[in-house]
């Protein structure tokens, strides 16, 4: 028979780390939710045609995409991010505005595996849609931030900047077209091949050659409307009212070709990787309309999961959750006890859990010291025949007998616990 294993890119979440996942998603869940931010869970694929409003230029769509014909003969992918499917429903359901939702799941790029990057990767994000108001702005940024905080981060920096409205973008591609293609000799094979598609990607190169050139260019703020720079400008002002610290980078402009004003993104300064971006976001005023509904204005974030947790554990922070298994039921009567102990201590809300296989007396212990519990409930002969049971705790091995009817609450009382 073959042996199978995970497919590249992809790999299997076991305990405790995948109680470290459901932990750091029901915690961003918890900082959202307070304001007003409900959840959504929308389909992993979609008509194809949904993420090409990504932008036909990112590499997303060009080269990353998972997409194939369905049994049905539709075009389908595998969604390689969340906004484009909010901003979908949004259309087909035309909820009340302001929609204010969060997303937490896996997510599918065809991208080369590396350390923070798998082809399957969950993020956690949220969208705000139906409100063109730059102190919504600031409200998004500082959820993520409360978010980081929240999770023990303390090195994590934020970087602002706003890359105008269409007509601002439009110009200031063609600008930065103008000044690299002066210097095409001068530019990396990659960064020149980036130049075609779309010259605002090239500012995101991190490859010496490109750098003086870049350093060079032309800025977004100076080709800004008068009203992108006056959000920009409010923007600012609601993250200093705040308390928020940040910088404002003028060559942020973020992956996907669906943003206008306000961009932003989160590095942690704890990562020695190549990659230390750890979240990030923005405004995507006319990605709605791009999908068939009204002019409507939208921002959110997405924040990715295992790099934030690499940045976790570089801080030593937001550690996996201890065993939820209080109570290790040891017994060596032939297992009926076990069974009917563990099931009068879950009903009262304690964690139990038991050997199996009719083990000796030192296997089971040794199981018992596996599990995490705190504390051992030891039956034998001698106690089946008292009606009673040796509660010990799994560290010291100090112990007591109580009567069998009093078990749950002797076991209450060596944990620490009132009874209800």
């Amino acid at each position: 028979m073959p042996t199978f294993a995970t497919s590249p890119g992809t790999r299997d979440i076991l305990a405790p780390e995948a109680a470290r996942w459901r932990a750091f998603q029901q915690l961003f869940a918890d900082v959202v939710e307070t304001a007003g931010y409900g959840h959504i869970i929308p389909p992993m694929f979609e008509d194809l045609g949904v993420f090409l409003r990504v932008g036909e230029t990112t590499e997303i769509v060009t080269k990353e995409m998972y997409d194939f014909d369905d049994k049905g003969g539709r075009r389908i992918a595998l969604r390689p991010e969340q906004t484009a499917s909010i901003c979908r429903a949004f259309v087909e359901h035309r909820p009340v505005t302001p929609w204010k939702v969060w997303y937490a799941g896996p997510n599918f790029r065809y991208e080369k595996p590396q350390q923070g990057r798998y082809r399957q990767f969950d993020q956690v994000g949220i969208e705000a849609l139906g409100a063109d108001d730059p102190q919504l702005d600031a409200e998004v940024i500082a959820l993520a931030m409360e978010f980081y905080g929240r999770l023990g981060l303390r090195h994590v920096t934020l970087s602002v900047n706003s890359l105008g409205d269409s007509g601002d973008r439009d110009r200031y591609a063609a600008a930065l077209r103008t000044h690299f293609t002066a210097h095409l000799d001068a530019l990396s094979p990659e960064s020149r091949a980036t130049l075609e598609r779309n010259p605002l990607r090239v500012l995101d190169s991190k490859r010496a050659e490109d750098a003086p050139l870049i350093a060079a260019a032309p800025k977004m703020a100076d080709h800004l409307s008068e009203a992108a720079a006056a959000h920009f400008a409010n923007v600012q002002s609601s993250l200093r009212a705040a308390g928020i610290e940040f910088v404002v980078n003028d060559r942020l402009v973020r992956g996907l070709d669906y943003y206008r004003r306000t961009t932003f993104e989160f590095v942690s300064t704890a990562l020695a990787a190549a990659h230390t971006a750890i979240g990030g976001g923005g405004r995507y005023d006319g990605l709605v309309a791009e999908l068939g509904g009204p002019e409507t204005p939208g921002i959110g974030f997405a924040l990715g999961l295992d790099r934030t947790l690499l940045a976790c554990d570089a801080e030593g922070v937001f550690a996996a959750p201890a065993s939820r298994v209080e109570v290790f039921v040891v017994d060596i009567t032939g297992g009926d006890q076990a069974t009917s102990v563990c099931a009068e201590l879950r009903a009262a809300g304690i964690g139990a859990d038991r050997a199996y296989e009719g083990r000796r007396m030192k296997a089971q212990m040794k199981a018992a010291d596996r599990s995490g519990a705190r504390l051992a409930v030891i039956i034998g002969d001698d106690e089946l025949t008292a009606n009673t049971a040796i509660i010990r705790t799994m560290e010291g091995g100090s112990q007591q007998s109580v009567q069998r009817d009093g078990l749950v609450a002797g076991v209450r009382q060596a944990l620490g616990r009132s009874t209800p």
